[in-house]
């Protein structure tokens, strides 16, 4: 406990060393001026920052708080990746966590800039000192009209779309399933008419809707519902065809709050975790389907 007598004499040091009375003394007692109100505010108002920030601090070298920036060039509608960021809110709800959706290419070199922590994609990415993992696999669905023939069918061969008009965004990931289909028909004979459209994935499904063609997306698009449409899984002889994710993140980035999130997805997709992992991991190993 702290003496009168040691309390008095570091007030007055106090005062002496900021040049104003704070405390005006009587034999009734002391009583605050009007300038040490002012003064005792502020100092109150300091000293609970000062709390927050040493708590901030703790919480943010535990992964507790801080923040997470998130690229990603799938849907957001259902599927992993929302699992995922759900997830993980749960977990840590003082994380600020913020997304980008973009393409390959400016998703890399935002990780490679430092502005983006972990990017989520689709296909090859080029490594360039950062390091990546294989996540999960989502099958690739046709988006037709409900009055469409084909919609009728339970499952729908590559080989049903010959004659069809097929819409591909000149966005990620459009391109890619634009290459699945050249995989999957190598017969100039068998493939559908394509139309390609600068526009975002929700406008190629206002085209469908509109009566303009069919187009090709991945599982995590599903839940974004258009009036009037439905999806087909699409097979060839050895059935369904998925597409892979994965995620990719600059190696040293030793940020807590990356590190908790890295955690989250080997729990999820059965990956065991090594910051370390070596560029070509994602050539030796697999993903698992959700």
């Amino acid at each position: 406990m702290l003496r009168q007598s040691t309390l008095s004499r570091c007030t007055r040091q106090l005062e002496h060393s900021i040049g104003m009375t704070i405390f005006e003394r009587s034999s009734g007692g002391l009583r605050t001026t009007a300038a040490g109100h002012e003064f005792l505010r502020i100092a109150r108002s300091i000293l609970q920052q000062m709390d927050s920030l040493v708590s901030s601090t703790y919480d943010a070298g535990r992964g507790g708080a801080g923040r997470l920036s998130v690229g990603f060039q799938t849907s957001l509608s259902a599927g992993n990746l929302r699992g995922t960021l759900v997830d993980y809110q749960k977990r840590f709800p003082e994380i600020d966590v913020t997304l980008k959706e973009s393409s390959r290419i400016s998703l890399v070199t935002a990780l490679c800039s430092g502005t983006l922590d972990i990017a989520i994609v689709t296909g090859h990415v080029p490594q360039l000192g950062n390091q990546g993992m294989p996540l999960w696999s989502e099958r690739i669905l046709l988006a037709l009209l409900e009055r469409h023939p084909l919609a009728g069918k339970d499952v729908v061969y590559w080989t049903d779309l010959r004659g069809e008009i097929l819409l591909f965004s000149q966005h990620d990931p459009g391109r890619e399933l634009e290459d699945v289909l050249m995989s999957k028909l190598v017969s100039p004979e068998d493939r559908p008419q394509i139309a390609r459209h600068q526009v975002s994935r929700g406008i190629i499904k206002s085209l469908i809707a509109a009566g303009f063609g069919l187009s090709l997306i991945t599982e995590s698009d599903v839940g974004a519902r258009f009036p009037g449409l439905t999806y087909r899984e699409l097979r060839d002889g050895a059935g369904p065809s998925c597409v892979g994710f994965s995620a990719h993140w600059r190696a040293g980035n030793d940020s807590p709050a990356l590190t908790n999130f890295l955690e989250l997805l080997g729990e999820r997709y059965s990956f065991p975790i090594d910051r370390n992992l070596p560029s070509g991991v994602l050539s030796q190993r697999r993903g698992r389907s959700p």
